[in-house]
């Protein structure tokens, strides 16, 4: 990849938001040994010293953007809790700006997930929609926020954060920023104007419906791109990699990794790896190939987690 040095050494040059939904994801680990007497349910003894805590949702799209060396600022509202403050910590030891609203009458979002014999046996969500008056006030920071960043990704997980989603998308517009959006749910109006849509194809299909061929797959993509007035729609397609649609042309980016352990967060690599590269500089096309190489990373580690730009560069090397 012939921007890939140059680029790279202008990663700390890149200044990206990152606005949407966050929420704390926490791992505990334990040993299952046994059935419960009350129910056909395996008991997992849960061992303190085997527990962890990452950002999740757009505190780790803010991560994985920091991770890569960006200047990443984080607007978001979270509970005034335990859990909020440390999702703050966190975000803070990662390196991220976070500017977080704390809404006493709602609860920080937490995922909870029960580990067990390697694998997922269990997750718990805890989460309730933030108020009306916090979401106002984060728009009026959002405003002041924009001008200096290059890069806006709006990361929607339906928790109610982007609520003015639209609002965000013009006034960022409006100021020339190149605005990317995680998409979520089915009514995809409200992205209207943005520079990029990054849905998977669980969420693709929500919004255009199934198709039988890849030709009408093709059609579907183009059409909601002209209707958004997209400069690209990027679907990404686990397994099979990604589809970028842009006028007149589509490019098929193959999956990378040979195996997959995890595919939870590799959306938000993927995000957080393309607004990156879009901002130090890297033609679309290329930042497309590095966020493909860097899903392919993701998918190799298990829960949501970042990847590091040694990674990156390495397997770009491989080819």
């Amino acid at each position: 990849m012939k921007a890939e040095k140059p680029v790279f050494s202008e990663l700390h040059k890149a200044r990206v938001l990152v606005v949407g939904d966050v929420m704390l994801d926490r791992y505990w680990y334990g040993e299952v040994e046994r059935v419960s007497d009350e129910a056909p349910v395996q008991i997992v003894k849960i061992e303190s010293k085997r527990t962890k805590e990452t950002p999740g949702g757009a505190a780790n799209v803010a991560a994985n953007a920091a991770a890569l060396g960006a200047n990443v600022a984080l607007l978001s509202v979270v509970g005034d809790d335990e859990a909020g403050r440390t999702l703050a910590k966190l975000l803070e030891r990662a390196r991220v700006d976070a500017k977080l609203h704390y809404d006493g009458d709602v609860p920080t979002t937490v995922k909870l997930r029960v580990i067990g014999r390697q694998q997922q046996m269990l997750r718990i969500d805890f989460e309730t929609p933030p108020s009306h008056e916090v979401l106002l006030d984060k728009l009026a920071d959002y405003e002041r926020m924009i001008s200096d960043r290059n890069v806006i990704i709006l990361s929607d997980y339906g928790k109610g954060g982007l609520t003015h989603i639209a609002r965000m998308i013009e006034l960022a517009r409006a100021q020339g920023k190149t605005v990317l959006v995680d998409p979520k749910g089915d009514d995809y109006s409200k992205y209207l104007g943005a520079t990029i849509v990054t849905p998977n194809r669980a969420e693709f299909r929500e919004v255009a419906g199934s198709w039988k061929t890849e030709a009408e797959f093709s059609r579907k993509a183009q059409a909601l791109r002209e209707k958004l007035k997209l400069q690209a729609l990027l679907v990404t397609l686990g397994e099979d990699g990604m589809k970028l649609y842009q006028a007149g042309s589509v490019r098929h980016e193959k999956a990378r990794a040979r195996e997959v352990f995890d595919v939870s967060g590799a959306g938000d690599t993927v995000i957080a790896t393309l607004g990156v590269m879009l901002a130090a500089g890297m033609p679309l096309e290329e930042a497309v190939k590095v966020a493909n190489v860097a899903a392919g990373i993701k998918v190799l580690k298990f829960g949501t987690a970042v990847v590091q730009p040694g990674e990156l560069r390495d397997a770009l090397a491989q080819g």
